[in-house]
């Protein structure tokens, strides 16, 4: 059985001017949703984490851009085209690390207003492309995770860190459940929003796979037992030359990794983006350090620090190319200092 986010129409969809979003943050111990109604509603689900992983929050403020279009569908036209420009503007403001929401936000713009140049409407065209955008995705993370399944041998022990998202759950289902391999799945708990011990760890128990969670400490201790023999994760962004930005705490168990002679495979997905030269052109998040005060458990947020301390909150990390072996993606493998030829591999 395929775990449920492998495929993203059961995490987020629109209804009837509401956009329903699967709340990750309670997940797998409440299947619960969020429904936003507005634009702001949407975006502030992609800053307050409702909705988390490059490609899902793209597609989340792709469906924010169609409840945009309708507010204003019965306004002159210019009218509506200033509407849309505004709140794509503020969906591209939620999150600036991840390539795939100033891939798919713009697009969707682009999509909107040409319609209304042709006299139609802006939201029916916005909806479906991000409809056939959450399609394609769907099949870019099978192909991705049916690639690393060719990667992975029979007995690995996997180490991960926050979620690797639709790839990893193909990867596992393949591996396990079409080549018969027998593997387990050893996720990061990855702090504050432990994404890890709730989302990496359910999608392990729904393909059938042996977990066994770390706190983020354990890490190096566990590879210097021998108790993990590869390491994969995802990448909310791949430079051209091949730096990958992911959860902060990526590089450090990146580093440990490599000390021990551990490969370390990104799944890239559909690539590299191809406006980031270089790791340096990264924009990584800092979000509010009142985060890191707290722990979310099954109940909710419980506070782990004592007050009047100070803290830093850096959402993520860039790993340099030297300390990958591979980046995955759903045209094939890549040594990562070449990932940059994806894009002509695309185009054929």
């Amino acid at each position: 059985m395929l775990p449920l986010l492998a495929d993203r129409f059961n995490t987020l969809r629109y209804e009837e001017g509401t956009v329903v979003l699967l709340d990750r943050r309670v997940y797998p111990f409440r299947r619960e949703y969020v429904r936003c109604r507005t634009v702001e509603e949407v975006a502030q689900a992609i800053e307050h984490m409702v909705v988390q992983g490059g490609p899902p929050l793209a597609y989340a403020a792709g469906l924010g851009l169609v409840l945009a279009a309708e507010e204003v569908a019965e306004k002159p036209v210019a009218q509506q085209r200033e509407h849309l420009r505004a709140a794509a503007q503020r969906l591209l403001r939620t999150r600036p690390t991840a390539d795939d929401l100033f891939q798919v936000v713009p697009t969707a713009l682009a999509v909107g207003e040409a319609a209304l140049h042709r006299g139609e409407p802006a939201a029916r065209a916005i909806l479906d492309y991000v409809n056939q955008e959450i399609e394609r995705g769907n099949r870019v993370a099978e192909a991705c995770g049916r690639h690393a399944a060719d990667l992975i041998r029979d007995g690995e022990r996997i180490l991960t860190h926050c979620i690797p998202g639709a790839a990893l759950c193909w990867m596992l289902y393949v591996a396990t459940q079409e080549q018969g391999k027998h593997v387990e799945l050893w996720p990061t708990e990855t702090r504050p929003y432990l994404q890890g011990a709730r989302l990496t760890a359910a999608c392990g128990q729904e393909a059938g796979v042996p977990v066994t969670l770390l706190t983020d400490g354990m890490v190096a201790h566990a590879m210097s037992e021998g108790h993990i023999t590869v390491y994969i994760t995802a990448a909310d962004r791949i430079a051209l030359d091949g730096h990958v930005a992911n959860k902060v705490g990526t590089l450090q168990n990146a580093l440990v990794a490599h000390h021990f002679g551990i490969p370390y495979y990104v799944l890239g997905y559909d690539g590299p983006d191809p406006n980031t030269r270089t790791g340096q052109d990264i924009t990584i998040e800092t979000r509010a350090p009142e985060e890191v005060f707290h722990c979310r458990g099954a109940e909710g947020t419980v506070r782990v620090a004592v007050p009047g301390i100070k803290a830093y909150y850096p959402a993520f990390d860039i790993t340099p190319p030297h300390l990958i072996e591979a980046i995955v993606t759903d045209k094939g493998v890549y040594p990562p200092r070449l990932i940059a030829r994806y894009l002509e591999e695309r185009k054929k």
